[in-house]
């Protein structure tokens, strides 16, 4: 048995008797009945999870997986490919969005590279960085395959040991990703997954203009038809219109979820991920928490194929994992609800009739 089976028969549900305390805690706390609304649903959520009614949240990890798309050559992007490597060393340097955003919650940011296309040896002999790399980028998935079904797996086993690699350290794990060119597969996974045609779930990612728009548009529904991936199996359709660094987020979920770790769900790449990720093993998504919904017009669409409601919703786009940074307070918050408020007996306070 492969590590990909292996981490998935490992996946349970909830502890179903877990959530139950937590809920009959949560129903007898001194405010009206759930007025804390999502923060308590959340709590309910996190005792679960973590089958404890005072849930671990305070080692933080923020996983960024890196990749490049050869579909970038097809002009889908603003930015040219070798960006991806120099905001790499920016991660590292500590002066990136997530950077600053992991230093407010206290999380501690861990590059991935899964297949960016420059060398990062030296981050990665200097410990800087950690690699699972596959190859130095997917092919352009608008003539082939983006990748071979075997590269997928192993870009999906390579998140699968990060998540265990980090476990023993990490309490609440959330997903990032840096990979110039990245939305385009991540709106195509989207739309065979969800069923919706591809113009409703494209956005314009780094900021592209109409005449890119729409050109974008094409080549996204041009890959699809060249490939015809299988929405019935997750690894076709990683493999035909995917990413290195989305199979290594969609690896990272599946290896939290079988150590039973809470994932805080970044934007609309982390998103695709985390369809990959809920086709391989449905179970999977008992342990997503959504932590917000991004300008990507597809990002909603996602959600809504996943079942999540977001935590929030700030118009965020940048990734990198910095939405499941500003949603990390939340998760402690919904913790100390569940473990620091009194109970109506506990403080001896009258209820409602």
């Amino acid at each position: 048995m492969n590590l990909l089976e292996a981490t998935i028969n490992k996946i349970e549900p909830q502890r179903a008797e877990v959530r139950a305390l937590a809920r009959a805690r949560l129903e007898q706390l001194t405010m009206p009945y759930w007025a804390l609304g999502r923060l308590m649903d959340l709590a309910e959520d996190l005792a679960g999870i973590t089958g404890s009614l005072n849930p671990p949240v305070s080692r933080k990890t923020i996983v960024t997986m890196a990749g490049d798309h050869g579909v970038v050559a097809a002009g889908v992007s603003k930015y040219p490919q070798e960006v991806t490597v120099q905001m790499v060393h920016n991660f590292v340097r500590g002066g990136a969005g997530i950077n600053a955003l992991a230093r407010l919650v206290n999380a501690r940011v861990v590059v991935v590279d899964m297949g960016v296309a420059g060398d990062l040896s030296e981050l990665v002999k200097g410990g800087r960085i950690l690699s699972r790399r596959v190859a130095g980028g997917t092919k352009n998935m608008v003539e082939e395959p983006a990748m071979t079904r075997d590269e997928a797996i192993r870009c999906v086993e390579g998140g699968m040991e990060i998540a265990l690699e980090l476990d023993s350290s990490t309490d609440l794990f959330g997903t990032g990703d840096m990979g110039i060119g990245n939305t385009t597969p991540s709106s195509a996974i989207v739309s065979i997954f969800s069923g919706s045609p591809v113009a409703e779930v494209t956005g314009r990612g780094t900021g592209i203009d109409d005449g890119q728009f729409f050109h974008k548009i094409a080549m996204i529904e041009k890959a699809i038809a060249v490939n015809r991936p299988d929405p019935e199996d997750a690894l076709d359709v990683l493999a035909k219109v995917g990413g290195f660094e989305i199979g290594g987020i969609a690896g990272l979920i599946l290896g939290a979820a079988s150590v039973k770790k809470p994932v805080l769900v970044d934007g609309f790449i982390s998103t695709a991920g985390a369809l990959i990720a809920a086709h391989l093993s449905p179970l999977s998504k008992q342990y997503m928490i959504a932590s917000h919904r991004s300008m990507e017009q597809g990002h909603r669409i996602a959600l809504d194929s996943l079942g999540k409601t977001p935590l929030l919703d700030l118009d965020l786009r940048l990734g990198e994992g910095t939405g499941a940074a500003l949603s990390m307070h939340l998760a402690e918050a919904a913790v100390r609800i569940l473990t620091d408020v009194a109970t109506f007996e506990q403080a001896a306070v009258s209820r409602a009739d």
